[in-house]
């Protein structure tokens, strides 16, 4: 269905985004590996392609670091993914039989649909949609505060 790449770069989109407002919506390299999970090499490979798309743009020394170049608000979830590595669909036969030369055999078929149904709603969703169903209207970041009891016991 859709790639790791794909998914990496949609938490790494939402965290730079919901970044925007806050840090100065400039974050490292390290920082977005951190938050978002993703492997740091991988990270900085995804955001390479990302900023080959437009989507990203990034500086590099002092006070450098990693922003959205887009619009959250109305960048499609669908756009990442096709910068990353587009849905497959399924055009023809993958077991090459000469009757399904003309139309798809019906598993086929229906793993097609199941591919364009993913494309609709993906292309239907911006990064901002994402951002706002989110509790707090937060997704990746964390809260990084704990808090401590101290009791006056001895």
């Amino acid at each position: 269905m859709m790639s790791t790449t794909a998914e990496y770069a949609l938490r790494i989109m939402i965290i730079l985004a919901e970044s925007g407002s806050k840090d100065g919506g400039v974050m490292t390299a390290v920082q977005i590996a951190r938050e978002t999970k993703v492997p740091a090499d991988y990270t900085v490979k995804v955001l390479q392609t990302l900023a080959r798309a437009k989507l990203v743009r990034g500086r590099r020394g002092r006070g450098g670091g990693f922003r959205v170049l887009c619009d959250p608000r109305r960048t499609s979830l669908l756009e990442i993914v096709n910068a990353i590595d587009p849905l497959p669909r399924i055009r023809t036969c993958p077991l090459d039989r000469i009757t399904h030369k003309t139309h798809l055999c019906p598993l086929h078929s229906e793993m097609d649909n199941i591919m364009e149904l993913m494309e609709k709603r993906l292309g239907a969703m911006t990064i901002q949609d994402v951002i706002d169903g989110a509790p707090n209207g937060v997704l990746c970041r964390e809260d990084r505060l704990v808090k401590i009891g101290v009791s006056s016991r001895r």
